[in-house]
């Protein structure tokens, strides 16, 4: 979610922004609620234990996107990519094997079809897209692989929608939503976080369905822990494992301590923090290695600026695995793991975005060598 800022002075500009090949460099005066601003978030700076995976690929740099959030689906039995582009309020498609950028779609606007701000987007059962558009406050939902509209909902309750999680629930889906709504802003013009008892809303639960052929969408409720231990003050990723009833949730929010809160799929709090060591930029993206025996890891990003770092957690225990980073990934937002893969990628690929320029691709073979985890059958 982090952007950079026009008016920082130079020194934080080039910490924060990020430099494009060609030296292009990425700013953006559209403030958001998880900026800060600190001289301590490049990775050089600071000890944090890590092995480095060299990438499978990186997408060309197109700095006019600000490219967000990935996700993939399998087509013809090959990996498919899309990404979702900020600032020019469309949808980027890449082939998944080698990242060459095939087309865009969307454009700005209220239709269906249409994308205003898009950030967060998951795939489900090759067969459909999730986008959240922060600016149109809502979700829109696509048919693969044509990306065919389908629905659009969540504008009557949202008011500054970021990440999702989409899963199956009966002849459809249900899909949590986070909302990273403010109480206005300070005489500096940084955004104020509404006091814990209005923190209740900010995860919304929506059912989708199909009848006739058609879909729709229903709300299902609103959730969120109002104490000082489980409160999300700045949310955005989150990502659930149904098999161990597990919804965790990235804290965003700096000098509160950025970390990973445990919750429930009920939408209940667990008391356990994830990753209180590990964390020292800011937690981002979050996605799950899912093993046949019950087994896996979580992998989520931690977004400095130079070079990201991604922690690993064991599934069951959530005790920390181990951290790596890429050669060059850096400021990553959203993340996203196919634990399937295919031809090229046979035991997955992750995909992590890149300087809100493009999508870097890791090898899950790679990171399992480098950091020595067990194998993983699927």
């Amino acid at each position: 979610m982090r952007q950079c800022l026009a008016l920082l002075a130079l020194p934080l500009l080039l910490a924060a922004c990020a430099s494009a090949p060609g030296g292009a460099t990425i700013v953006d005066a559209d403030r958001e609620p998880d900026e800060y601003e600190a001289d301590d978030v490049l990775l050089r700076n600071h000890d944090v234990p890590h092995v480095v995976v060299a990438e499978a690929f990186v997408t060309a740099s197109t700095p006019d996107d600000n490219i967000d959030s990935p996700a993939s689906w399998l087509q013809d039995g090959r990996l498919m990519l899309v990404a979702s582009a900020k600032a020019t309020d469309q949808l980027v498609v890449y082939d998944g094997d080698t990242g060459k950028r095939l087309r865009t779609l969307g454009g700005s606007g209220k239709a269906l079809g249409k994308l205003s701000r898009p950030n967060g987007i998951a795939t489900i059962d090759d067969r459909f897209l999730f986008v959240v558009e922060r600016d149109n406050r809502r979700v829109q939902m696509f048919q693969l692989p044509d990306f065919t509209p389908l629905l659009a909902f969540g504008d009557d309750a949202l008011q500054q929608p970021y990440g999702l999680w989409v899963r199956r629930k009966g002849a459809g889906y249900e899909v949590l939503v986070s909302d990273a709504y403010m109480a206005g802003e300070d005489a500096k013009g940084d955004d104020i976080v509404p006091p814990l008892a209005q923190l209740d809303r900010r995860f919304r639960r929506y059912e989708v369905l199909q009848a006739d052929g058609k879909w729709s969408a229903q709300a299902a409720g609103a959730f969120g822990d109002v104490s000082a231990a489980g409160a999300i003050r700045v949310p955005e990723s989150l990502f659930a494992d149904e098999a161990n009833d597990r919804l965790l949730i990235a804290e965003e929010d700096v000098p509160t301590g950025t970390r990973l809160r445990e919750y429930d799929l009920h939408g209940r709090y667990l008391g356990r923090d994830v990753g209180n060591g590990q964390y020292v930029a800011q937690a981002e993206g979050i996605a799950l290695m899912r093993c046949a025996d019950g087994s896996g890891w979580w992998v989520a990003s931690d977004q400095f600026a130079d070079r990201t770092v991604f922690h690993l957690f064991e599934r069951r225990s959530l005790q920390h695995a181990g951290s790596f980073a890429g050669k060059v990934t850096g400021l990553t937002d959203g993340v996203w793991l196919d634990e399937r893969g295919d031809a090229r990628f046979p035991q997955g690929a992750f995909y992590a975005s890149h300087l809100d320029l493009g999508v870097a691709a890791f090898d899950w073979r790679d990171i399992a060598k480098a950091l020595q985890l067990p194998a993983c059958a699927r």
